[in-house]
């Protein structure tokens, strides 16, 4: 770059810096900006538009058109030019820019007069502030050095907003990180929480973004890079051979050992940028060229390059968890997304979990689950919303974070807590007493675990026993496959915890969305239909024989039940039945004691299953319907789809019918069937599926009270009833009609 254009660059940021170091109210530290600007880059206008909401645009300052159009000229996102930058995160060159497609006329502005138009984004990492605009009389195009100029500027005010520079009397925005705000997820994990907010990652906030020398930035960026490369070959070094981190880790390496990521670096701090500000400014504009990108892996890249970026911006700042830094009171834990490892490390000390990314069949989901701590995913901007120790309240039954809320808010929603506190007490009173209906029948109701910590809940939440006990986690939060010794311990201490009450073990059930950390990740189209679960087992016996022999030698003569996972035919269920034969075979030849009693069952989770033959139902000792699974197979409704997954009901008529045609079969084979899923944790739900038939339950501990509580109020017979006028009547639900039932008896 020639030596004129780095020393004008550098000019402007250091007249930007002196603007950020004054103590100006924000307002006329607006007014300075776009009167430098102009001045700067030679044009007769330069205006800042700020976004008042996710829709709307506001000039907040110029330089050049009409003073009293401040404030008063707003437009929508895509409107005009600068709606169109706005909404796009590109910048927009025109020399003519009346001609120009969208251009709109703003007549209060008197900008009229002024041809050519140069747009770029104020934006950080994403997140959408505004627009900064300069313009001429002159039908000219600005320069590639030009457009580099204003996107500084840009940056400089994306920051400077960031560390609240424009909050004041008259000021042009309102002071960030401190209204409140509301924030929609998806429900993960039910529950509610009120705590305060702990960052898994801290947001790295760049404070010197100019610097007057640039060789001591370029030592200090080196030095950061080679520290960053280190720190990458030594996890890699680490890591198992095959696994999918290894893969994350390569791309980590790729970029960090790419000479033009670095090359660009350098170029921003040639031109004035400070080491941290050439970071990020290389990392925002890789990020809105990925994102434009029509390449899934290139996209997919993103995240290793944000990852990357953060570490780099971490080490220049020494910004982060410092060592020994406590964890709020009542912590809310917020994350892009979070391995199963380092959640079960915060353990139940933390109140609730916010996520920006995620699924509901994600490893952090099946741990919050296991956990019981409420848990919202796809919550978009809580990490740039969000600083820690702000007060949130966590409402994982819907779905919804409220950041900062106000006090009518507050007070709701303690309110909603303290009704479901007193519920609960409610609930405690009928723990040790049976799921008795008003019909006399009763209903079975156990419990879910995959931890040892869950076990506790067995007798304090009224369970009669584990109705499925999830093996995998064990697997889920290592780095490397454990070992068989290990494997019979816990599941001895499970069985030692248990106290004798019935605990269903299930196999490891791995694939579509739960993959091992050390086996190598199979791309498939469509994971949820792919090589998972039992299908896994079966083509890696190794594995299978391995966990079979743990739980034989755990159970140590104790009575034991397995259950295979996602068996969708009958020569699945046998394969998998003369595995625990060798394994029991083995085990007596060993000397080693066998279970007095063995029961092996499998979860129907296809519809394939409903149909198998005659024999396969006169075999299998026991069934648990999947609901979860089975469902989103029924309706060919992703589970993971928020936009189809709420559309199909479980009380549809449809799908009981079809739970009554298994339950037909299961009665005429006298083979005991049980219901596992989320839905049996619904107490509405739960009523309906006793009515059809099923007389037992499992679901997470803390929905155990609620379903003993209804079902102890209700006739079955009655209930029964209302399902068949329903279906009669021609209704696609049965929940209306239910719901009246209830209301009905108070």
């Amino acid at each position: 770059m020639p030596d004129g254009l780095e020393s004008e660059s550098r000019k402007l940021l250091g007249r930007l810096r002196d603007t950020m170091a004054n103590q100006a109210a924000g307002q006329e530290r607006l007014d300075q900006i776009t009167h430098l600007t102009a001045d700067s880059m030679g044009t007769e206008v330069c205006s800042i538009y700020l976004f008042r909401d996710d829709e709307t645009l506001e000039l907040c300052a110029t330089q050049g058109l009409n003073p009293e159009s401040v404030h008063q000229t707003r437009m929508k996102l895509g409107e005009g030019l600068v709606g169109r930058v706005a909404r796009t995160g590109k910048v927009i060159n025109a020399a003519d820019a009346p001609s120009a497609r969208g251009f709109r006329y703003m007549p209060e502005t008197g900008e009229e007069i002024y041809s050519s138009f140069l747009g770029v984004p104020i934006q950080r990492l994403g997140e959408k502030l505004g627009v900064l605009v300069v313009q001429s009389k002159e039908a000219r195009e600005f320069s590639a050095d030009e457009i580099y100029a204003l996107e500084v500027v840009a940056m400089v005010l994306a920051e400077m907003t960031e560390l609240g520079a424009f909050v004041g009397e008259g000021a042009a925005l309102r002071a960030r990180h401190t209204q409140p705000v509301l924030i929609r997820g998806v429900t993960a994990q039910e529950g509610t929480a009120e705590g305060h907010i702990w960052l898994h990652e801290p947001r790295v906030v760049v404070t010197n973004l100019v610097a007057d020398d640039p060789d001591t930035e370029r030592t200090r960026l080196t030095e950061a890079v080679e520290h960053l490369r280190i720190s990458v070959d030594q996890l890699l070094a680490g890591a198992s051979g095959d696994s999918e981190q290894v893969q994350v880790l390569e791309a980590y390496r790729m970029f960090a050992n790419s000479k033009g990521w670095l090359r660009r670096m350098e170029e921003n701090i040639d031109r004035g940028l400070s080491a941290e500000a050439a970071v990020e400014k290389e990392q925002s504009d890789v990020r809105a060229r990925m994102l434009q990108a029509t390449d899934a892996y290139l996209r997919e890249r993103l995240q290793d390059l944000d990852d990357l970026s953060n570490r780099l911006l971490r080490i220049l700042t020494g910004q982060g968890h410092e060592t020994g830094a406590e964890l709020p009171e009542n912590p809310i834990l917020v994350a892009r997304n979070i391995g199963p490892g380092e959640l079960l490390e915060y353990g139940r000390q933390l109140r609730g979990i916010i996520l920006e990314e995620g699924s509901v069949g994600s490893h952090a989901a099946i741990v919050a689950r296991a956990l019981a701590i409420p848990l919202v995913i796809n919550a978009k901007r809580i990490q740039n919303e969000a600083l820690n120790g702000d007060h949130v309240m966590v409402d994982g039954d819907q779905g919804v974070v409220h950041l900062r809320p106000d006090d009518t808010v507050v007070s709701a929603f303690r309110d909603k807590m303290a009704m479901q506190a007193k519920a609960q007490e409610r609930y405690a009173s009928i723990r040790d007493k049976a799921a008795v209906t008003l019909c006399g029948k009763t209903i079975r109701l156990d419990m879910n675990a995959g931890l040892m910590a869950d076990l506790p809940s067995l007798e304090s939440s009224g369970a009669e026993g584990v109705g499925l006990f999830r093996t995998e986690l064990q697997f889920l939060v290592r780095s490397q496959m454990p070992k068989r010794t290990e494997l019979a311990a816990l599941y001895a201490r499970v069985l030692d915890a248990a106290k004798g009450k019935r605990v269903v073990f299930r196999t490891l059930d791995i694939g579509s969305d739960k993959v091992l950390p050390y086996m190598a990740a199979e791309d498939e189209p469509n994971p949820a239909l792919g090589w998972r679960a039992i299908r896994v087992g079966l083509d890696k016996p190794g594995v299978m024989r391995m966990q079979l022999q743990a739980l034989l030698r755990a159970a140590n003569g104790r009575p034991l039940s397995i259950m295979f996972p996602f068996i969708a035919q009958y020569e699945e269920y046998t394969a998998a039945r003369a595995e625990v034969d060798k394994a029991v075979a083995r085990e007596q030849k060993l000397g080693h004691a066998l279970p007095e009693k063995l029961e092996i069952g499998a979860m129907l989770e296809t519809p394939s299953l409903a149909f198998a033959c005659n024999k396969f139902y006169e075999e299998v000792e026991f069934l648990s319907i999947g609901g979860n699974d089975l469902k989103q197979f029924f309706f060919a409704a992703d589970r993971e789809n928020e936009r189809v997954r709420r559309r199909y009901d479980t009380l549809n008529v449809s799908f009981l019918s079809f739970l009554e045609g298994i339950i037909d079969r299961c009665n005429a084979t006298n083979t005991r069937l049980s219901f596992c899923g989320e839905d049996a944790g619904r107490p509405v739900e739960a009523l309906c599926l006793a009515a059809i038939g099923l007389q037992s339950l499992s679901m997470r501990p803390a929905s155990v009270g609620p379903v003993k509580h209804l079902l102890r109020r209700c006739n079955l017979d009655d209930v029964r009833q209302v399902i068949n006028d329903a279906r009669d009547a021609g209704e696609q639900t049965v929940r209306p009609a239910v719901l009246e039932y209830l209301r009905g008896i108070g």
